[in-house]
């Protein structure tokens, strides 16, 4: 089970590394993939508070290239000296403020792919006017085409799809367990057209969008192989709260 917290653009240095303490003395054990992804300043930072605890630690996004002249870009490598073991790819944030495309999402998770113990967390979901139109699955299935097309899981590599219904995203709607529990049918079908049955193992589907202590419970029948969890993780003690629901 994976719980992974995306901090977003919220916190300044000195209130990751605060946040991190918080966390460290809450998650000193737990039988869950606990994963936290802060802003790239606090990276190293938070990586260096949480290295002796059961908590990974991941970055909010990774660009393609290793080496060049990309001006403001960060290297998967780079995330990796830093201590990042995971990468958030293709939010829908950044998709829509950012005009991130297919074609950037696809070349960041070979860069990840590519980097040694790096695992992409890669984020898919319709919009309200996807949904209204009954268009999700084909919006899902081309976003999963578009982004691992091509690619290939070596020997101990990963994937995690993260499904975020945009709709959902901080505005308090969630879907029922029925609709999350057909979308992650759907997820892991599509994932076995391009890893085959490989992808079973190797492969997670979590949800995120409006997760919450409330939210969570009922969700934890829908099949998910854990949650993507965004304002509801920058209070230690909620987020604790929320992983322990889910653990138990």
């Amino acid at each position: 089970m994976f719980i992974v917290a995306n901090w977003k653009m919220n916190l300044s240095i000195k209130d990751s590394i605060a946040l991190a303490k918080e966390y460290g003395k809450l998650f000193k054990k737990s039988s869950a993939n606990i994963v936290v992804c802060p802003s790239f300043t606090s990276l190293p930072f938070v990586c260096k508070m949480l290295e002796s605890l059961p908590v990974a630690v991941g970055a909010q996004d990774v660009f393609w290239e290793k080496a060049g002249a990309f001006t403001g870009e960060i290297s998967a490598e780079d995330l990796k000296e830093l201590g990042a073991e995971y990468v958030i790819i293709g939010h829908s944030e950044r998709r829509e403020y950012l005009g991130e495309e297919d074609w950037m999402i696809r070349r960041k998770i070979e860069a990840a792919f590519t980097t040694r113990n790096l695992t992409p967390i890669l984020c898919i979901g319709e919009s309200a006017e996807d949904h209204e139109r009954d268009e999700r699955e084909e919006v899902l299935s081309r976003q999963l085409s578009e982004a691992l097309d091509g690619l290939s899981l070596g020997i101990g590599q990963s994937l995690i799809i993260a499904y975020e219904p945009i709709w959902a995203i901080g505005t308090g709607l969630v879907p029922e367990p029925e609709e999350i529990a057909y979308v992650t049918d759907v997820i892991r079908v599509l994932l076995r057209r391009y890893f085959g049955d490989r992808s079973d193992r190797a492969c997670a589907v979590l949800y995120g969008g409006s997760i919450d202590e409330s939210t969570v419970v009922p969700l934890m029948e829908s099949g998910v192989d854990g949650f993507l969890v965004g304002s509801a993780s920058l209070k230690a003690r909620e987020f604790y709260r929320l992983a322990e629901r889910v653990i138990n």
